[in-house]
């Protein structure tokens, strides 16, 4: 056991002691001794201090230095020890003691551990001062611990010289096998990639310490993948091992990479990964077409833009480096047939640019060049990166529809020419071997109004009436013309036809608008200038000529100057124009065309009279009324009359549903009087006044005039009226025949109200013991009734009892009797 003292400065002295425990032997320390134990191991001497000092060279370099230096000894300062992870043993390992100066042994000093792992991981023997670790320590899961030391009085806990920190390290065995934190990986490069080209670099980790010994160094090898594949042991850079590894022979590999600690010797930990590596496409291979010869056919009728047939180039290449483009570079049929390609399939289409005619000519010839628009210059030397084949196309006969000889045709005819003027020929002709006759028609949806006829046979066009070319200049027409015989097809063609003009139309004004001239114009003003126009068309040079009518040539007032060019002026011959004299003046004016033949016509011009300001600005043209016209406007006579017929049918109308409303015979009606109250002011005279309410009124008007319908069914019988109903009753006091004869109808009557119904009656009935008991009667008389019998009437007439059944009740004129 070596002995390892420390002692800060000022701190006082602290000496540690490490017991090394192990099979080697035991290393010098400060005094140069070498000690053998069998139960030393390696803890602690591999990492010693290359500056420590043992306690005997301490001393005697502080008695060489002097007092001064006396209190500073300390031979080296220590601060780690270590123990080994992953240990399994019976007993706690011992990590090494602490010792103080001031320990004299008597067990009076007590060592306290405080720290990371203080009482759980480490424990102190507070006598000995030995450190023991009582739990298994994972490198991987913590690499050290720092504690603190003390030596305290034991029955004071006072301490005795300051704390001292120590680090325990954990040392690291290999028991932890590489890994491949990003695996499994996928890579790629590209086909026929030269031998050494780099693919992808993987990397493991381990987690044990790098610093000691092999235990983390790792060696990369591969398992699955040779021989097209290799691994560099020290990076983990995979690279191609065989040259030309072509995609379209195989394009996905699976690698498998193992990375071994301990340098890759034998005990080492290891790990594997996987590697997908994919072989990317270049353009390594030409186009090719399957045949060298294609045969192709086209119907003679078939037209400009049809499709004819399609051809492919093979490229097993992928993408751009597959992408093949079609030319036409030779052959007799280049003008007759385009190509172009299929953008989704990347087909050659040959289609057909003219038409062909199977007569004129039977087969044609292409040459098709399909190449590939990008090529790698790595493989220029492996071309050409194209290829050619021949297409041989012929024409098939068909039946073919009549041919004009001309596109279309234009023809002129003289507008009011008479009905049957020729207009213009048409000529088809059937192209057929067979060369069938062909027959002529205007088809009527292109002439709606039938201007034109054609002879059937020979295509002449003639007018069925004459034509007005202002009214339609031209007229556009489609001929159709079928072979007789054969399929019947047709064909057609457009006739234009133009409608030449003749001189039939007069001049007119431009414009029919009024003249306004001011009344204190001067003469020789110009006040307006007129113009003509001619529904005809106006040949070269011709112009209008303008004149006064002969009928006003010498008139005082105007005169006209023609300006030849199709205007003429108008000017004022005197002053003095008044409104008031003459508000209008109409000036006829002779316009001629000049035309073949020529034509002309006298229009009138309106020139209004108008009242101006100083500036000639014009004011009202309009004759001052004098006198208002009285009365009103038939207008608003008729709108008076119309609302006054419209109120009276409103009236009528709200009369007439007057009437036609009938009365409800349900008592529960709102409208049914005998639930009206009638409240009147009179006392009455109780059952004896007739006067105060007349019977009357309990009669339903409504009965009078038929049989009372039922409101809640419908009557399936309609019954006679039966004797009597159809009577009044007679204004008669008499309400208890009124009641009989109502329920006697009622009862016999299935039109009349339901027999759940309630009519209620305010009649007492006759007979009634106990009479009346109004107090009307009272006032006129003052009687001394004794009303004890009330008494024996029962509960319900208690109340009555206890108003007047004492002499002590008096009775005042004014109540209300009350009816029961």
């Amino acid at each position: 056991m070596v002995m390892l003292m420390m002692k800060r400065q000022g701190l006082g002295l602290l000496r540690a002691f490490l017991v090394l425990v192990g099979v080697s032997a035991l290393c010098s320390v400060a005094l140069g001794t070498r000690k053998g134990n069998s139960s030393l191991d390696q803890r602690g001497h591999r990492h010693r201090h290359p500056g420590h000092l043992s306690l005997h060279r301490h001393k005697q370099r502080a008695g060489k230095e002097g007092q001064v230096l006396h209190r500073s000894k300390r031979g080296w300062v220590w601060n780690q020890f270590f123990v080994i992870e992953e240990y399994t043993g019976p007993d706690p390992v011992l990590v090494g003691r602490l010792h103080s100066d001031v320990d004299s042994g008597d067990g009076n000093i007590k060592y306290i551990l405080s720290g990371e792992g203080a009482g759980t991981i480490f424990v102190i023997d507070d006598k000995t001062g030995n450190i023991h670790a009582t739990k298994t320590l994972d490198r991987e899961e913590q690499a050290q611990y720092t504690l603190t030391a003390q030596a305290v009085a034991r029955d004071t806990n006072k301490p005795l010289e300051p704390p001292s920190e120590f680090i325990v390290k954990v040392q690291d065995i290999n028991d932890n096998p590489p890994e491949f934190l990003h695996g499994p990986y996928s890579a790629r490069v590209p086909e026929m990639s030269n031998v050494g080209t780099s693919v992808v670099q993987v990397t493991a980790t381990d987690a044990d310490d790098p610093t000691y010994g092999n235990s983390a160094r790792l060696v990369y090898s591969i398992l699955q993948g040779q021989p097209y594949f290799s691994v560099e042991p020290q990076t983990g850079i995979i690279r191609t091992a065989l040259p030309n590894m072509d995609r379209e022979a195989r394009q996905e590999y699976d690698v498998v990479i193992q990375a071994k600690d301990m340098g890759g010797h034998m005990g080492g930990l290891s790990g594997t990964t996987e590697v997908k590596i994919t072989l990317t496409d270049v353009n390594d291979n030409p186009p090719k077409f399957p045949q060298s010869v294609y045969s192709m056919s086209v119907l003679e009728d078939n037209v400009p833009g049809e499709e004819v047939g399609r051809l492919k180039a093979k490229d097993p290449d992928l993408g751009d480096n597959g992408l093949v483009n079609y030319r036409l570079i030779d052959g007799d049929g280049l003008g007759m047939f385009e190509l172009t390609t299929d953008s989704e399939t990347r087909e050659a289409v040959i289609k057909l640019k003219k038409p062909v005619d199977f007569e004129t000519k039977r087969s044609y010839t292409l040459k098709v060049e399909g190449s590939n628009p990008h090529v790698d210059p790595q493989f220029l030397a492996w071309g050409p990166y194209k290829d050619e084949a021949t297409i041989k196309i012929s024409v098939e006969d068909a039946d073919e529809p009549p041919v004009f000889v001309a596109p279309s045709y234009t023809f002129e005819v003289e507008e009011n020419a008479p009905e049957g003027t020729l207009v213009g020929r048409v000529h088809a002709k059937d192209t057929d071997v067979a060369n069938n006759p062909v027959r002529y028609m205007i088809p009527r949806y292109t002439d709606v109004e039938q201007f034109f006829s054609i002879n059937s046979e020979d295509g002449m066009i003639t007018t069925t009436r004459p034509l007005d070319r202002e009214t339609q200049a031209w007229h556009n027409i489609s001929v159709s013309a079928t072979e007789i015989g054969g399929h019947h097809q047709d064909t057609k063609v457009r006739v234009n036809i133009k409608v030449k003009d003749v001189n039939d139309n007069s001049p007119e004004f431009a414009t029919n608008n009024e003249v306004l001239m001011c009344e204190t114009v001067v003469p020789g003003r110009v006040i307006e200038t007129v113009s003509a126009v001619d529904k005809d068309e106006m040949a070269h040079r011709q112009h209008f000529t303008f004149s006064l009518a002969p009928e006003v040539v010498h008139n005082n007032n105007f005169s006209l100057k023609d300006n030849r060019d199709s205007t003429a002026s108008i000017y004022v011959l005197r002053k003095g124009f008044s409104r008031l004299t003459q508000d209008v003046y109409y000036l006829p004016i002779e316009i001629n065309d000049n035309g073949f033949p020529p034509l002309s016509s006298t229009n009138t011009l309106t020139i209004r009279v108008c009242s101006c300001d100083s500036k000639n600005t014009i004011l009202s043209c309009n004759v001052e009324p004098y006198v208002l016209p009285a009365g009103l406007s038939t207008g608003a006579l008729i709108a008076i009359l119309a609302c006054i017929v419209i109120l009276l049918a409103i009236v009528v109308l709200f009369v007439a549903l007057r009437r036609q409303k009938k009365e409800p015979l349900i008592v529960f009606e709102e409208e049914d009087i005998r639930e009206n109250i009638i409240t009147y002011d009179d006392e009455g005279g109780g059952e004896e006044d007739t006067e105060a309410f007349d019977i009357a009124t309990l009669q339903n008007p409504d009965g009078a005039n038929g049989f009372l319908p039922r409101k809640d069914i419908k009557p399936e019988l309609q019954y006679p009226l039966r004797p009597g109903i159809g009577r009044p009753a007679p204004n008669s006091v008499d309400v208890d025949d009124f009641i009989k004869t109502r329920i006697a109808e009622a009862d016999s009557d299935p039109t009349a109200p339901p027999y759940d119904s309630i009519q209620i009656y305010g009649y007492e009935g006759r007979g009634s013991l106990a009479g009346s008991l109004s107090s009307l009667e009272s006032v006129t008389t003052e009687s001394d009734l004794d009303y004890d019998y009330l008494q024996s009437w029962g509960p319900r007439f208690k109340k009555l009892a206890d108003l007047y059944g004492t002499k002590d009740c008096s009775i005042n004129d004014g109540d209300d009797g009350e009816d029961s």
